[in-house]
């Protein structure tokens, strides 16, 4: 068994089954043993999955640029920062080396006070703990981790929380008959930390998910797993070893977030916002480069980005404008 799953089994045999996000935490961002915390990189050709911003310096370059674009359509003066969440190995920074740039991880993480700017995430919020539950007899029933026979095993508990009842309520379908559901509680939390610290400027979220009316799509929820690059279903075995993730709900990161202050500036492909990206020059201070070899790099990196992951994930962004500004509209 792993490290960290050593540790679930020992909370579980002591105060029975965990739920899902407590399993997710431990499995991902245990100090120790939690898969992101261990010295393997998970990233690139041998570890478990690419990101887009292994596609650098193309997509740092673009979404840099677009960053700027959206950052003046505010209309704020002041030398904007930018804040990137799960920063990672800051293959970003290069990027935005020209502004303040203050990378915040997960676990520890603190964001600035009153900072005006740009807070950037990429496949941050697919990473996030949830909580998880099933529609039985009419109700939403808690679907818990146990341990059984050396394995670790999905049990159904009582009703769920009022906290997981209202946020499927709010930013799902009616549910339906043996339907899985996943809350994203920690995604709320971190909207809120968003709003609380940024005066003014805008939330870029770059990841893969759904919105409320695309949730039919998933009938048995969106938990996967990944290790070696292959997908996996199963997210209970091996935990620390592979990593775990659930797709967004991006109508409940709108939606709390319009209530917090965040507006949806705009919600499209990543593929659209590449191309709003490099539209200014036609991609010309992207591909440009006088070395050969650097310039086939760079237009392979940008047609895997616009044609392969850009269909594919999303972007959401979201202003907040100062005090002084929305009082002015009031």
């Amino acid at each position: 068994m792993t490290p960290a799953g050593e540790i679930l089994a020992r909370e579980i045999e002591r105060a029975g089954a965990v739920s899902f996000a407590r399993f997710m935490e431990v499995a991902l961002y245990h100090e120790r043993y939690g898969y992101y915390r261990r010295a393997r990189d998970p990233f690139g050709k041998h570890g478990d999955f690419y990101t887009a911003e292994q596609l650098q310096p193309v997509f740092g370059m673009l979404m840099a640029a677009r960053a700027r674009q959206l950052y003046r359509a505010t209309g704020e003066a002041a030398v904007p920062a930018v804040v990137e969440l799960g920063a990672g190995r800051a293959e970003m920074a290069a990027a935005f080396a020209p502004w303040p740039y203050v990378p915040v991880e997960i676990e520890g993480g603190k964001l600035p006070e009153h900072w005006s700017g740009v807070l950037f995430s990429n496949e941050f919020f697919d990473a996030l703990p949830v909580e998880v539950a099933i529609f039985r007899d009419g109700e939403f029933r808690e679907q818990r981790v146990g341990f059984s026979d050396g394995e670790f095993v999905w049990q159904t508990g009582e009703r769920a929380g009022e906290e997981v009842v209202d946020y499927l309520a709010r930013y799902c379908l009616p549910p339906e008959e043996g339907n899985w559901y996943e809350a994203g509680l920690e995604a709320l939390e971190w909207m809120a930390r968003i709003a609380g610290s940024m005066d003014a400027g805008c939330a870029i979220t770059v990841d893969y998910g759904y919105t409320r009316a695309e949730a039919v799509r998933f009938p048995m929820g969106t938990l996967m797993g990944y290790r070696a690059h292959v997908a996996r279903e199963d997210v209970l075995t091996d935990p620390g070893e592979r990593d775990i993730t659930a797709h967004v709900n991006f109508t409940a990161l709108e939606e709390r977030g319009a209530q917090l202050g965040l507006r949806r500036a705009s919600f499209q492909t990543l593929t659209q916002t590449l191309l709003d990206a490099g539209e200014e020059d036609e991609f010309a201070s992207v591909l440009a480069v006088e070395d050969a070899g650097e310039a086939v790099r760079r237009r392979m990196q940008l047609k895997t980005l616009l044609v392969g992951m850009g269909e594919t994930f999303r972007v959401l962004v979201q202003r907040k404008e100062g005090v002084g500004k929305a009082e002015g509209k009031a």
